[in-house]
């Protein structure tokens, strides 16, 4: 009997989960759910952002000992693969100023990674806005 990994066992929808309170937090945005109250905006701000930051499976894209980069599946932006020194290097490019340009340019480098630095930067600034009243919104 074989094992299958964690993301073969999940499903599409388990796995991006992540889009759905993203997509109604676009929407209460816009003015299209104008019935929404600021803190179920603030909630969806926190379930996409958690989703993009912690959850969404993208590459790993730390350093490997040979100078490349690790193409292993990890879950978020900010966490590494299954590799533990995969993993505490991702916390040092957190922490460390010297290493936050090497971390921007991680998380440019593929379509999926640049998704998820869109979907978190939308989802933190419309958590600000929750609060903001926006020119568009009804009072």
């Amino acid at each position: 009997m074989t094992t299958r990994s964690r993301s073969k066992r999940k499903g599409n929808l388990a796995k991006y989960w992540g889009f759905i309170p993203f997509t109604l937090l676009i929407a209460a945005l816009a003015g299209w759910m104008p019935e929404v109250a600021p803190v179920m905006i603030l909630g969806l701000a926190a379930l996409s952002s958690y989703f993009f930051v912690f959850g969404m499976p993208v590459w790993c894209g730390a350093l490997n000992r040979d100078g490349t980069t690790c193409r292993e599946n990890a879950y978020g932006l900010l966490l590494g693969c299954y590799r533990r020194q995969h993993k505490w290097q991702k916390v040092k490019m957190r922490f460390a100023r010297t290493k936050w340009a090497k971390l921007n340019r991680g998380l440019w480098t593929q379509p999926r990674e640049c998704l998820a630095t869109i979907g978190a930067i939308i989802a933190i600034l419309g958590g600000i806005a929750a609060f903001v009243p926006l020119p568009w919104m009804p009072k």
